[in-house]
């Protein structure tokens, strides 16, 4: 197969005017069907890949690999608890936080957000929450101030800037007074939070000392989130923390809030990419028509060429090599042009979107409001080698039946 004789003929007979011109137009058409292929799945693992980048860089770089909730809260005595988590060898930082739910009220206009506090010193150990803060707002956050922290998503639900007053309604602490008025309080938007996600439309962040202060939880904090070195395998983790713990807590992990997230891109890249061979599969196997025409149409040129004494080896090698030019030309044409579609999709998406005025992921349902895209020169590879593979498949019976033409039946005919 690998003969230069049998690789410079059958590139010669790819090149050549076909006396039948259907020959040249099923080539034509499987060639094409091989390349749009190979640039769709291209394009469509590199969206893949650019969803599983914005998890990981963005969802779980600002919210807890895990968390260790009370029981009862609120936690007291939490101080020698976070220096014994801090101990594990894979926790790379620890943190206390409170965490419980707000009506925002701004005029007429409410919002549900979940209000998270923080230790202003502390929290960027943990998260990369700050990163995202705009304007330099997280460094003049205080205690005693009133201050809140807002995702932009919110502030523009309510119409609300920085420096506005808002009123927050939360649930009363005590227990025994659950049904009675919500407490009220006044908090000034000192900065607004960026995530161009899910995020930014129900999460609010108060310090620490306040939100200890509006629920009368005096020292008490709600738990304590951590950060680990391997994120893909927190819950392991977290639970070996757990068990190290002298107190009860609860055990939690992103992947209970965000791992239907990650399980979803990882089968919707599965499903895709068998989706996308079965689609180069019906291309390629359009081979198996062109080099049985093609047999049909080069009968005189065979036989010609086993009266000069080419054996079945060699006119089987040439159409092998027939077949696989027309997938080699397809699978590298699919993949530059994949490649370059991929490179600037997010672009591209952003100038649709401005075009027919349609916003194709809305940030307060998906956690990014854009398309990503990350181009893996390790999936251009795994794909085109693919399409050559089923190439290769796809020509073996056509070349096995020119390989058995006769001579005499074919020059007598003629």
């Amino acid at each position: 197969m690998f003969n230069p004789l049998s690789l410079f003929i059958g590139s010669r007979f790819s090149r050549a005017r076909q006396r039948n011109r259907m020959v040249s137009f099923i080539s034509i058409s499987s060639t094409l069907g091989i390349a749009v292929g190979v640039a769709v799945i291209i394009i469509g693992l590199s969206a893949m890949n650019g969803f599983e980048r914005e998890l990981q860089n963005r969802v779980l770089s600002v919210i807890p690999h895990g968390e260790l909730e009370a029981v009862k809260p609120p936690f007291v005595d939490w101080q020698p608890i976070l220096a014994k988590v801090e101990e594990h060898p894979r926790v790379t930082a620890a943190a206390p936080y409170i965490q419980f739910t707000a009506l925002l009220e701004k005029g007429s206009s409410l919002k549900a957000v979940e209000v998270r506090g923080v230790d202003p010193t502390m929290q960027p150990k943990v998260s990369a929450l700050p990163s995202y803060v705009k304007d330099g707002a997280w460094e003049r956050l205080e205690s005693g101030k009133q201050q809140v922290i807002l995702g932009q998503g919110v502030a523009d639900k309510l119409g609300i800037e920085v420096g506005d007053w808002i009123t927050a309604m939360i649930p009363n602490p005590d227990p025994e007074a659950r049904l009675k008025a919500p407490h009220r309080i006044r908090l000034q938007v000192s900065g607004l939070l960026a995530l161009a996600g899910q995020i930014d439309h129900n999460f609010a962040l108060v310090p620490l000392a306040d939100a200890q202060e509006y629920l009368s939880m005096g020292t008490g904090i709600t738990g304590i989130e951590l950060n680990v070195d391997e994120v893909l395998d927190a819950q392991h983790i977290v639970r070996e923390v757990g068990y190290t713990l002298p107190v009860y807590v609860y055990l939690k992990s992103w992947n209970q809030k965000y791992g239907y997230l990650y399980r979803d891109i990882q089968m919707v890249r599965t499903i895709m990419y068998l989706v996308m061979v079965l689609v180069i599969g019906v291309a390629c196997f359009n081979i198996v028509s062109t080099l049985m025409m093609a047999v049909k149409d080069r009968a005189a040129d065979i036989a010609i060429l086993r009266t000069m004494g080419a054996n079945d080896r060699l006119v089987r090698s040439i159409f092998v090599w027939h077949g696989i030019l027309s997938g080699v030309v397809g699978s590298l044409a699919g993949s530059v042009l994949g490649s370059l579609v991929a490179v600037n999709l997010t672009a591209m998406v952003r100038q649709l979107e401005g075009i027919i005025g349609h916003q194709f992921l809305s940030g307060d349902i998906y956690f990014v409001d854009f398309l990503p895209t990350q181009l893996a020169f390790s999936d251009v590879m795994l794909v085109t080698l693919t399409a050559v593979a089923l190439s290769f498949m796809a020509t073996w019976y056509p070349a096995r039946r020119a390989s058995r033409l006769h001579p005499a039946t074919v020059l007598s005919a003629k």
